[in-house]
């Protein structure tokens, strides 16, 4: 009987996402004017110690609010958001300032927030260093390592006004690693850079993943920033989307493919997103028709949806489809 009610206990509660990164049900909501804006409406996310992913979303999707509450500067509403085991929605002021020096690491889209235009950029690098107590003979040192594994060492004694924009982001980059985070949150990092100058910053992010170990999110607008990651996570209307999810096999050739598969993002009550090109080629609207086989759930527009679809084809002068 014990055994029976451990089990009905274990089913009954929904299990965790584990990462190091975790929201679950993640909400926050904005008094503007007297108007209640919600810009998260329960969103799910995890990440893996050492991922490196892309969270993308049109304007007003909720990305800029989520890398808000996962870098420190924003609290979440409800729901909950851990950070390499520390809770944002409980840490108090200077928890949070501690969490911002030594957890997490920022590279944002305008260069001009990343570094101090009086400084060189080694001493850009290194000024982080002195609010996590490392001992100013190690600074230095640190500092150029950094600058040589992004590529960028030839512009450690330069100040930011006499650096390329994507010599500015690389260092910026170093600047955000100087204190050994945990995790790297980055703005739509090559915003205001053309393609040839984003891959060399996306190289510099991947190498900053690959070789110090740091766990990488992205956000971005742009669909194509995701074909530089492993993970793509899609934000709309305040709640995660899609999931596409890249993986290099080997064929039989012995020639690495490199594929990628789409999912929708299935959250802890049970709801999904359909994408708008299979609502509005289906005339999906409000209530649709589900069906349970055994390996799949067909979802299926109900009579009125039907009776659209097949004006709208009848006014195209195409007939009904087969």
């Amino acid at each position: 009987m014990d055994e029976l009610r451990r089990r009905a206990a274990a089913t009954a509660v929904p299990q965790r996402e584990t990462g190091l990164v975790v929201c679950e049900n993640l909400v926050r909501i904005y008094q503007t004017e007297g108007v209640e804006v919600q810009a998260l409406q329960g969103l799910d996310l995890a990440v893996a110690q050492g991922e490196m992913i892309a969270v993308i979303g049109a304007s007003g999707s909720g990305k800029s609010t989520l890398l808000g509450i996962l870098s420190g500067q924003d609290v979440p509403s409800a729901g909950a958001a851990e950070v390499a085991g520390h809770d944002l929605l409980s840490m108090k002021r200077r928890e949070r300032l501690s969490y911002r020096r030594r957890t997490v690491g920022f590279v944002w889209q305008q260069t001009s927030r990343n570094l101090l235009p009086y400084l060189s950029a080694a001493e850009n690098v290194m000024l982080p260093m002195t609010y996590a107590g490392i001992k100013r003979s190690r600074r230095r040192g640190r500092a150029e390592e950094l600058l040589d594994l992004l590529s960028v060492g030839h512009c450690r004694d330069r100040t930011p006004d006499t650096l390329s924009g994507g010599e500015q982001q690389r260092v910026a980059i170093a600047v955000a690693n100087a204190n050994d985070p945990r995790v790297l949150f980055a703005d739509e990092p090559t915003g205001q850079l053309d393609t040839a100058t984003s891959d060399e910053v996306f190289a510099a992010l991947r190498r900053a993943n690959e070789d110090l170990g740091v766990t990488v999110v992205v956000v971005t607008h742009d669909a194509l920033v995701s074909e530089q990651v492993q993970r793509t996570v899609g934000i709309r209307d305040g709640r995660t989307s899609t999931e596409v999810v890249r993986r290099v096999a080997t064929g039989e050739d012995g020639v690495e493919v490199l594929s990628a598969e789409e999912y929708a993002v299935l959250d802890g009550s049970g709801r999904l997103q359909l994408p708008g090109e299979f609502t509005e080629r289906l005339h999906l609207r409000k209530r649709v028709r589900l069906v349970l086989e055994s390996d799949h759930v067909g979802v299926w527009p109900d009579e009125a949806a039907r009776r659209a679809r097949s004006a709208a084809q009848d006014a195209a002068g195409g007939g009904p489809e087969h």
